[in-house]
Order: C-alpha cells, then sequence, then structure tokens
C-alpha cells in the first residue's frame, strides 16, 4: 500500500529524481566520451555511424517487452534490475577493445536503457497521481541537468586525458550506489490481473494523436542533438569557439523549460502547452533559417528547445492516464511512435542535406513543428 504522509511523498520524489538524474548521467557521459572511443578503436565516420546504430535499434526492439515486463511484475523490480544491468553494461562500453564488443554493449546498453526509461516514468507517474498534480516534467528536468553536468564533467576529463574505461568505472560505480541507496523508496503497485494479454501491443486509435507529438518532437530534438553543431560551422559559419552555442543554447532552455512545464500544464492546461511547443519550435527553426546569423540562429535554437521540451513527458504522463492500457503498456505504445521519430530523424537530416543544403533539412524540420500544432487542436475531439 503507498504512503500518502507529505513527508514520505516528498522523500519519494528526491529518490526518484536521483533515479532520473543518474540515467541521464550515464547517457550523457557515454555520449561525451564518443570522439575519445573512435579514435582508440580506429573506427571511421562510416564505421561509427553503423555502430551507433545498435543503441536505437536495441531500444526500439525491447520496447513491447518492457512495457509487457513492468505492467507484469511492477515497474519498481525492473527499475532496480535495469538500473543495475545499465551501469554493468555501461562499463562495458568503456572497456571495449573490439569493434563487436562495443557493437554488442551499445545494442544491450539501448536495451537496458529503454527498459529504465519505461519503468522510472511509470513510477514518475504512479507518484504524479498520488500528487493529484503534474509533477512529470520535473523528473524529465532532472535528466537533462545530469547531461549538462556531464557533458561538461566529460569535457575537463578529456582535456586532462583522463582514460575512458577509468572515467565510466568512476561514474557507473556513483551511480549504482545511490541506486542501491535509492531502491527502497520506490513505489510498489498494486498489479492488476492481465488475462491474456498479448506480449506487443498495436498502439490503440486513441494514442495516435499523442504519439505524433511525441514523433514530432523526438524528430526535432534529435536532429538538434546530432545537426546542430554542424549548422553551426557550414551555415552559420561560426568561429570555432561558439559552433557549439546553438546547441548549449538548446540544452538550456530545454532543460530550463521543464522545471515549469508542470505549473504552466497547472495553469494553462495540456492542450494550449503542446500548441506552444510548436509554435516555438516552428519558430525557431524557421528564425535559423532564414536569418542564418549567429545571434539570431543561437535565438532560434533556444526558441526550438523551449518547443521541444514539455512535448515527450507530457505525452507520456497524458498516456498514463488511458482506461484501456496500463500505464507502462501505454507509455511503450506512445514511446514507440516517438522512437521511430529519434531513429530516422538523424538520417533524414544528412539525407536531404546531401541532396540539397543543410538548410533545407532544417526548413522541413519547421513542419514537423506546425504537425505538432494541428495535432494539439485535433485532441480537442477527444475530450
Amino acid at each position: 500500500m503507498m504512503d500518502t504522509d507529505q513527508k514520505s511523498l516528498t522523500a519519494r520524489r528526491v529518490r526518484i529524481s536521483l533515479f532520473f538524474f543518474f540515467y541521464g548521467f550515464i547517457f550523457a557521459s557515454w555520449a561525451s566520451r564518443i570522439p575519445n572511443i573512435q579514435q582508440q578503436l580506429g573506427l571511421s565516420e562510416t564505421t561509427l555511424g553503423a555502430v551507433l546504430l545498435a543503441m536505437p535499434v536495441g531500444s526500439f526492439i525491447t520496447l513491447p517487452f518492457s512495457g509487457y515486463l513492468t505492467s507484469t511484475i511492477g515497474s519498481r523490480k525492473v527499475v532496480m534490475g535495469a538500473s543495475t544491468l545499465y551501469c554493468f553494461i555501461f562499463l562495458g562500453i568503456g572497456f571495449s577493445q573490439f569493434v563487436w564488443q562495443l557493437t554488442i554493449c551499445l545494442f544491450l546498453f539501448g536495451s537496458a536503457g529503454n527498459m529504465m526509461n519505461i519503468a522510472i516514468n511509470t513510477q514518475a507517474l504512479e507518484l504524479e497521481k498520488l500528487y493529484s498534480k503534474t509533477i512529470i516534467s520535473s523528473f524529465h528536468g532532472m535528466w537533462s541537468i545530469a547531461g549538462l553536468g556531464a557533458a561538461s564533467l566529460g569535457t575537463y576529463l578529456i582535456g586532462k586525458d583522463f582514460p575512458v574505461p577509468s572515467h565510466f568505472l568512476l561514474i557507473a560505480g556513483i551511480a549504482l550506489f545511490s541506486f542501491i541507496l535509492c531502491s527502497p523508496y520506490l513505489l510498489r503497485e498494486t498489479l492488476k490481473k492481465q488475462e491474456n494479454r498479448p506480449f506487443f501491443t498495436k498502439p490503440d486509435r486513441a494514442f495516435w494523436g499523442l504519439g505524433i507529438i511525441a514523433f514530432c518532437s523526438m524528430i526535432c530534438q534529435g536532429a538538434m542533438f546530432d545537426w546542430s553543431g554542424i549548422y553551426f560551422k557550414k551555415v552559420v559559419v561560426a568561429e570555432p569557439a561558439f559552433i557549439g552555442i546553438g546547441y548549449t543554447a538548446f540544452m538550456i532552455s530545454m532543460t530550463a523549460i521543464r522545471f515549469i512545464t508542470d505549473w504552466l500544464t497547472e495553469s494553462i492546461g495540456f492542450k494550449k502547452i503542446i500548441i506552444w511547443c510548436g509554435v516555438f519550435t516552428t519558430a525557431g527553426l524557421l528564425t535559423t533559417v532564414f536569418f542564418p546569423y549567429l545571434l539570431p540562429a543561437t535565438l532560434g535554437l533556444l526558441l526550438v528547445g523551449m518547443g521541444v521540451s514539455p512535448g515527450v513527458p507530457l505525452v507520456f504522463s497524458a498516456a498514463s492516464k488511458s482506461k484501456i492500457l496500463p500505464p507502462p503498456v501505454a507509455i511503450a505504445a506512445v514511446s514507440s511512435i516517438g522512437m521511430i521519430g529519434l531513429l530516422i530523424g538523424p538520417p533524414i537530416i544528412g539525407f536531404i542535406a546531401g541532396f540539397t543544403s543543410l538548410k533545407t533539412s532544417f526548413l522541413i524540420l519547421s513542419f514537423f513543428g506546425a504537425a505538432i500544432i494541428v495535432t494539439a487542436l485535433s485532441l480537442k475531439k477527444q475530450e
């Protein structure tokens, strides 16, 4: 039975936030050392791209299994198991000496990360029910803060020629210790018997609108992660010291907005927030395309960060309220649609840029921002 005492709820919220934090810190620590790992294994750009694909593939393949497992044995057990696996697989990445080892580790890293993602979001949404107000975005804000911190630490350690295995061993040790300490505070759900529930659940029609919002948000988000630096280098023609400023502006705004999204949602409602997500995303991308200069382009990516930030956590929250599917299965159903956007976004940008230009790619991305607006407006018919 769940504790509803305010002090207990606060304690649980802090500990669940730490799970989000170290989950994000591990992921961003890996991302910060990709250039070093590429150099150590002597990977070409093409080979690295193929190897990196193992992680999203692992994540996507395990989506149905993650939702089914979490709804069957409970998110608490899945979080405890997946967080432990995540730490050890992360270590495996750091100690990989051959391409095949790295590929296998990244596939497993994506799989464990996806299980962690579904289960820890289920925990956050169960706690949200006890609070009787929206709190999901603050957890995602912790993930984003961790990303900024890990990227900064990674940059510092690279400058000090700190070995990748030692870096990963340090982070994994701290994270695993934190996960163990925080595990007793995870919520124990009351599991309902699901008779003859299929292993794979096709997203219900009611979820497609939410899935499209997640898809559009994640395709823009993935593109910013992989292409904003290149855009500033080749289109904005920024000086070397400022090539990363657009990405930094994007990450800062995305992180900051997540900490006020819950309050905004309570104040003006889910649909208006999502509509504004589309407006900011579209306006930011169009500003970056039509004013490809340092200050306006930086402002553009700041707006894009504001736009894509609330989408995924709010969509997860809306899906978890389904009366058709258990929260973990509902989250997995919506996430599976959104994940396609994250998978195909960066390659599509590269493909279009190769045949036209990077500016054209970013212009096409702005249509996904507009699609968020249209989809959000259509959700009115569902209420």
